[in-house]
């Protein structure tokens, strides 16, 4: 549920905040309804989906020389720091060795990871961060503390709700890693034009945000996959 106004982190209690805040206030049954079916149906597809998650994390081991899960510090609701869950879809400690934003043909890419990421087969652990709370099923893509640095102050009413595993804007740049192939800096062209375009979808999200919008949004998703 939505905090207090005054129970906000104080770098959100802003003019460019509070136009959100009010809209979402309105919107309480949809808020409930939207946990509530979080946590439903990442139990039921944790469940449905174990024998696949069980298949994918043989094929990492077996790929490579790691762990099977990715756990990057990323940020969500209010701020709050949390550890995501992901397939690892790179060779180890391949955030110490490059951008944290990936490119299409990136060389720290393994075999079975490029698989995984072309069906978004890697996001299925955060599964467990939405049970947990850290996420939801739709919502603003968790950025890691590095980018979330480079919000302007509107930015930062994406934090009224949890990260989400999908959204508007995930659909419309689900080929990000082509967009930034030929730049030069991946970086600053990612803070300065792939992430503000992004927001524009994000924001508006928040606008008119409801529980059968999410839904609609799910559907969406799946036939981006497809497709």
């Amino acid at each position: 549920m939505l905090r207090e106004w005054e129970k906000l982190p104080k770098f959100m209690q802003t003019e460019e905040v509070r136009p959100y805040y009010d809209s979402l206030k309105k919107k309480k049954i949809s808020l409930a309804l939207k946990r509530g079916f979080d946590v439903f149906a990442a139990s039921v597809m944790l469940v449905t989906f174990s024998p696949v998650l069980i298949a994918i994390s043989i094929m990492i081991v077996r790929d490579s020389n790691g762990g099977v899960f990715y756990r990057q510090e990323r940020v969500t609701q209010y701020g709050r720091k949390f550890k995501i869950f992901k397939f690892r879809t790179m060779v180890a400690n391949a955030d110490k060795i490059g951008t944290q934003v990936t490119v299409s043909n990136d060389s720290r890419v393994t075999r079975v990871g490029e698989k995984l990421r072309k069906y978004r087969l890697d996001e299925l652990p955060q599964l467990i961060n939405i049970i947990l709370g850290d996420m939801t099923l739709v919502g603003t893509r968790p950025e890691s503390t590095h980018y979330v640095k480079k919000y302007t102050p509107e930015m930062y009413a994406t934090l009224l709700l949890p990260a989400g595993v999908t959204s508007e804007a995930s659909i419309k740049y689900k080929d990000e890693a082509e967009l930034l192939d030929k730049a030069d800096d991946v970086d600053k062209v990612y803070v300065e034009k792939v992430l503000p375009e992004k927001m524009k979808y994000n924001l508006e999200s928040i606008r008119k945000f409801s529980f059968i919008h999410d839904i609609g949004t799910m559907i969406k998703t799946v036939f981006a996959v497809i497709r």
